[in-house]
């Protein structure tokens, strides 16, 4: 029969879970968009070694999975004197291979961008770190908000692996609880339902703001 006092009599340690899970969540959303950006940059820079350099970033940190990144800062930079906490390494593994992500969806934004607008842009003498940041951005972002917004959601999902580096996330506080009340359905229904609710309302905050940028846009226009 299923038992709610037992999600009650631990919904502070559930709170505790959600707290860290919403900073990682937080930190890694801004540390990925921050990388997403840089490595951007360096599919469209002029130079070559930059574009091999982001290129390669991409397809390297999108075919290797998650849990491998994780476990390789966690377990293996030890072995080479590098010592990192759980809830650091959950930030730096999420913000370095989310961000690879990030970054390809907004290479093809960029590079969609109508021409003419740029060289519209460049027949009135603006320089080309102004036309990136004036036009080229603001039109990406207003095209990519939806693909990136995916992104951000299963990256949030994705926290649930740093339970396997002792971080007591809520998926790892929820962990802990089935082990002490022997109560694992209802811990993980609750779990499954709040994931659920979470990405959901996200998703809703993502579509508003999508409306928003298109229709500044058009009223723009």
């Amino acid at each position: 029969m299923f038992d709610i006092s037992i999600i009650a009599k631990y919904s502070g340690a559930f709170l505790d879970g959600f707290a860290i899970t919403a900073a990682v969540s937080v930190m890694s959303i801004l540390g990925s968009f921050i990388v997403g950006l840089g490595v951007m940059f360096a599919c469209v820079s002029q130079s070559k070694a930059l574009n091999k350099f982001g290129y390669g970033y991409i397809e390297c940190f999108r075919n290797i999975p998650f849990i491998v990144q994780v476990f390789f800062v966690f377990y293996g930079l030890p072995e080479l004197g590098v010592f990192i906490d759980p809830y650091t390494t959950g930030v730096l593994a999420l913000s370095v291979a989310v961000g690879a992500y990030c970054a390809d969806i907004l290479r093809a934004s960029v590079q969609q961008v109508d021409r003419e607008v740029i060289e519209a842009a460049q027949s009135f003498g603006l320089e080309r770190k102004t036309i990136y940041r004036k036009i080229i951005l603001p039109i990406a972002l207003r095209t990519s908000i939806r693909p990136i917004g995916s992104v951000f959601i299963n990256l949030i999902l994705t926290t649930s692996i740093l339970s396997t580096v002792t971080l007591n996330e809520l998926t790892g506080t929820a962990k802990i609880i089935a082990a002490e009340t022997f109560r694992p359905f209802e811990v993980y229904f609750f779990l499954l339902l709040f994931y659920c609710v979470l990405t959901y309302a996200l998703s809703l905050i993502i579509s508003g703001i999508h409306r928003k940028l298109n229709r500044q846009f058009l009223v723009g226009e």
